[in-house]
């Protein structure tokens, strides 16, 4: 017992005790700079009080101000991973209520509902997802009793305890199937819903709120007066192309509304329309069979031919099982321009799916997902090719500070590995 607790212990102090950033130079690797370009061969990273100052060709650098110079040995260098949607630090077992945050299906309040102070930097998901190279991520309840899901968070996923980086950074409300079912039956009173929510909260913003005859509780309203004054981006779950233009014309209506599409697993046959409005896509990676009605013109093509027509798209980690594999899925689009008649990305697009254009619509701009002059130093070394399968993370670095790749997953692993079966079981092997 004592040994435990002194592990405990030390768990909580190295928890508390966030680690400096380092000054390091990277040389000799393939940079992936994420901004959409192709990979860099014997390339260069430099960091610098937490911060990229260069990243690129060895001919672009003459000289390095730190004796902290790594040989990659032609290793692949990245920016870290961004994961969004995401449930990451609302649960640890998902199947367990006590332990899921992730569905205040019996809440009171909807669009009120901040995310900020229920995530727990401890979760093993996210210990699990920074080894897998993802280093920072949007999280959010999902709506369940309420179209609105509540204001979602940015958080980092660094081993310390301060993760939340932008706290109310967007709003969440689900259309479509998901939203009639929790409306009343009908996209017909979903519309409704919406329309009257974002009407009392502009009332409200406005001081012309009334009580007595509002649907909306208070702090509802007063939580979605920064989306209807555009301070707030609004995440739009919405999967059939009526539905996407009509969520379009919303924006015709409010122009103020900074909108995302969500899901948009018929985005390509509103592409043309999506761009011409400006509005950023989070769209499922790989969608190749209907999931549902609203799912019927479901392609795997989805996502490169919005990108043909102009529309900024990052791949919606929530979609899959594991947010982890978003490097699986972006490569898979790159497997896509090799089969006929369908539509992929270039490496180089497909990796700005899940870095820098996932980094932009969460509002970290070119600070985030990035390895350029004066974005964040969170940086990835791969052992491979990162959109190849078998490719693993070996070294992660957040804000500039060299994160612990272990967790429960890995323990068990090595734990497991050269198992002498003359021993006993571990439960009894102290």
């Amino acid at each position: 017992m004592i040994r435990r607790a002194l592990l405990a212990a030390a768990a909580t102090l190295a928890l508390a005790a966030p680690a400096a950033a380092e000054d390091f130079v990277i040389v000799n690797a393939t940079v992936v700079t994420g901004d959409g370009s192709e990979p860099v061969p014997d390339g260069v990273v430099i960091v610098a009080g937490s911060r990229v100052t260069y990243a690129g060709p060895r001919s672009g650098v003459s000289s390095f101000e730190t004796d902290m110079v790594m040989d990659a040995q032609g290793k692949w260098v990245t920016p870290g991973l961004v994961a969004t949607m995401t449930n990451l630090g609302l649960s640890d077992v998902s199947g367990v209520s006590e332990s899921n945050d992730s569905r205040p299906g019996k809440s009171r309040w909807g669009a009120a509902l901040d995310v900020a102070p229920a995530i727990n930097p401890s979760s093993q998901h996210i210990l699990v997802h920074r080894g897998a190279g993802i280093t920072r991520a949007a999280t959010v309840t999902s709506p369940s009793g309420s179209i609105f899901g509540g204001q979602g968070a940015i958080i980092d996923l660094g081993a310390d305890a301060q993760p939340v980086t932008k706290a109310r950074a967007f709003q969440i409300v689900a259309l479509g199937e998901r939203g009639a079912r929790i409306s009343g039956g009908s996209r017909a009173a979903t519309f409704v819903e919406l329309a009257e929510a974002l009407r009392e909260a502009a009332a409200y913003a406005n001081g012309r709120w009334d009580a007595e005859s509002a649907i909306l509780p208070r702090a509802d309203a007063e939580a979605l007066g920064a989306v209807v004054n555009g301070k707030q981006p609004l995440y739009v779950g919405v999967e059939r192309a009526s539905d996407i233009r009509a969520v379009l014309g919303l924006k015709r209506e409010m122009p103020k509304l900074d909108l995302v599409l969500l899901g948009a697993s018929e985005g390509w046959l509103a592409a043309r329309e999506i761009a011409a409005a400006g509005v950023p896509v989070i769209a499922d990676g790989l969608d190749d069979l209907p999931a549902s009605f609203e799912e019927l013109a479901a392609t795997q093509s989805n996502v490169g031919r919005m990108v043909k027509a102009g529309v900024k798209v990052a791949i919606n980690a929530n979609a899959m099982e594991n947010p982890r594999n978003l490097n699986q899925y972006a490569g898979n689009l790159v497997a896509l321009t090799r089969i006929p008649g369908a539509d992929g990305l270039s490496w180089g697009q497909a990796f700005a799916t899940i870095s820098s254009i996932p980094a932009q619509i969460s509002g970290l701009g070119a600070k985030g997902g990035q390895l350029t002059p004066g974005a964040v130093a969170d940086v990835v070394i791969w052992d491979g090719d990162p959109l190849e399968v078998g490719s693993v993370p070996t070294d992660v670095y957040i804000d500039g500070v060299k994160q612990p790749l272990e967790s429960h997953q890995t323990r068990l692993r090595d734990r497991y590995k050269d198992l002498d079966e003359s021993d006993q079981p571990k439960a009894y092997d102290w």
